[in-house]
């Protein structure tokens, strides 16, 4: 048994043990879900009308915000006054079927952080105890990034996005009426796109301490990672220029974080490989 594990009263599982722990916090996180979806299918009227379809409307806070601020300057044009926006319903199933899925993707999202906390505790036994220490608020800082994610997404590109398409024209003799199953997914796509996106600084934080990910390389690749982000941004957007623009501008200035992170982070690594090193030649005491 690792002395870490002795120091701490944790015993040594078998492969067999770890895979049941496991099963229990898939159990646990999947009740969680199915919980919040339950909630979601209930009330979805209140939620199609309020929350789904509300990019879609004038009255949406950041038209509201957007319309204040042209008062405040000057300049009329940026208040909305309308959307030229109609949803059908194409399918038979196409209402139900979106009825359940937005219900499961609300329950995800509001039991996020919950999920994540029941990963946490299945990998923080296996780490070293510096590991632990700084590993403190992983589970803080992934459910502050996924929110501040799905925040951005939903109340600064998705409006936009719908504004867009709503209003792009080709010929007067095409009405623009959405599909409810087009409609539904784009937006989930797009809010819940946002959200695991926006965790790019923890993923660069966790690979640089085990070494796979250096800020050398990334100072290296940032040309590269520019292309790499605007990819990206066109898969979770519509195709439209401003959608990808809006999702390609946060991105890049997180990956200019993750550039500081893993800076720290390698420095950290530094320090503590050199402490151990010259425990080693006992020039340090235990």
């Amino acid at each position: 048994m690792p002395l870490d594990q002795e120091e701490s009263g944790e015993k040594e599982m078998s492969f067999l043990e770890h895979l049941e722990e496991l099963r229990w916090h898939v159990i646990r996180a999947l009740v969680a879900v199915v919980i919040f979806t339950i909630v979601a299918f209930i009330l979805a009227p209140w939620i199609f009308e309020n929350v789904i379809f509300g990019p879609a409307r004038a009255t949406f806070p950041t038209f509201q915000f957007l319309c204040k601020l042209g008062n405040a300057i000057g300049s009329e044009g940026l208040c909305v006054q309308d959307i030229p926006f109609k949803v059908q319903s194409r399918n038979m199933t196409g209402q139900f079927t979106m009825h359940i899925m937005s219900s499961f993707v609300i329950g995800l999202v509001i039991a996020f952080p919950y999920v994540v906390w029941e990963f946490w505790r299945f990998i923080k036994p296996g780490l070293q105890p510096s590991e632990r220490k700084y590993s403190r608020g992983a589970v803080a800082a992934v459910s502050f990034l996924f929110f501040f994610g799905v925040t951005f997404g939903y109340f600064v590109i998705a409006p936009w996005m719908v504004y867009f398409l709503a209003n792009y024209s080709i010929s007067d003799m095409i009405v623009n009426e959405f599909d409810i199953t087009s409609y539904v997914s784009t937006v989930v796509m797009l809010v819940l796109g946002s959200g695991l996106l926006f965790q790019l600084p923890v993923v660069i934080y966790f690979l640089t301490r085990i070494g796979i990910v250096t800020p050398e390389f990334l100072r290296t690749y940032r040309k590269h990672s520019i292309v790499v982000i605007l990819v990206i941004a066109a898969i979770v957007t519509p195709p439209d220029p401003l959608s990808q623009t809006l999702i390609a501008i946060p991105l890049y200035l997180l990956f200019e974080v993750s550039i500081l992170i893993s800076a720290t982070v390698a420095k950290r690594k530094a320090k503590e490989e050199a402490e151990e090193l010259l425990k080693e030649q006992n020039v340090l005491p235990e």
